[in-house]
């Protein structure tokens, strides 16, 4: 996990590369979500990678995890 995390600017403005929508940043676990693909992008030393072929997609059990979680309320 890092300690630096993402600048609160930046994720005002990071979007899905594939569709373009909001993303979910969970801190703790150095990765943004986009749930309507059930895609992980992770961030490593506080730097997104943001490449669709280095996403991890998450079955059901783990969407439904995330979206569980208070950053998913908003």
């Amino acid at each position: 996990m890092s300690d630096t995390g993402i600048d609160p600017r930046l994720l005002e403005i990071l979007a899905c590369p594939e569709d373009k929508g909001p993303l979910l940043y969970f801190a703790d676990e150095d990765c943004l979500y986009n749930p309507r693909l059930k895609r992980k992008y992770h961030v490593r030393e506080g730097i997104p990678v943001m490449l669709i072929d280095e996403a991890e997609t998450v079955d059901e059990a783990e969407h439904a995890r995330l979206m569980a979680r208070p950053e998913a309320a908003g």
